[in-house]
């Protein structure tokens, strides 16, 4: 555990996470996989579950799911605290833009492909903006070359491989994105 804190960088899924913190220098100091959202709901609403109700039960079951998120976000950071502490920040995926409502996102198509992730997402940065942890956003697609910029490697990949064969698994894409986003703000 290091005395100076460290950055949690999250890949986020359906219902659930893999959180990877490090410190300023990039060293791993946790890893783990939560659960975001209780056994009994559905890890979906907007893409699947919502899709077969009338649009007022749907709203309410998306509701529920959120409210359960939000839940999960705070025990999931709790976690994480027990590990290593202080936290400096939580690195979390950008979020498309949505429409408004929860009915809009239901009823348009490319809005309920994203919706159940982002509501994930927004309910682990309020859990972390909740604890005066700042949330840093990140682009997917391009973290993994700002990683390896930023700890001056050739290669992140390469990187990754040599780290997964000194902690073992489970290590895979999901804890490299999570990696890769924390060692970018912790090295800003």
């Amino acid at each position: 555990m290091s005395n100076n804190g460290g950055i949690i960088g999250v890949s986020d899924h359906g219902g659930w996470a893999v959180l990877v913190t490090v410190a300023r220098d990039g060293t791993l100091l946790d890893r783990r996989r939560v659960e975001l959202v209780d056994d009994r709901l559905p890890a979906l609403p907007h893409h699947h579950e919502g899709q077969a109700l009338p649009l007022d039960e749907a709203v309410a079951l998306v509701e529920r799911v959120r409210v359960s998120a939000e839940t999960h976000a705070v025990l999931a950071l709790d976690a994480v605290t027990t590990a290593v502490q202080p936290i400096l920040g939580v690195a979390l995926r950008n979020c498309p833009p949505l429409p408004p409502t929860v009915g809009e996102r239901i009823r348009d198509y490319r809005a309920r492909n994203v919706a159940d992730w982002v509501m994930y997402r927004e309910a682990l940065a309020a859990a972390a903006a909740a604890r005066g942890w700042p949330v840093y956003w990140y682009d997917a697609k391009s973290v993994l070359r700002a990683a390896s910029q930023a700890l001056h490697v050739e290669n992140f990949d390469a990187h990754f491989l040599r780290m997964r064969r000194v902690v073992g698994p489970p290590w895979n894409k999901d804890h490299k994105l999570a990696m890769a986003a924390a060692i970018v703000v912790s090295a800003s």
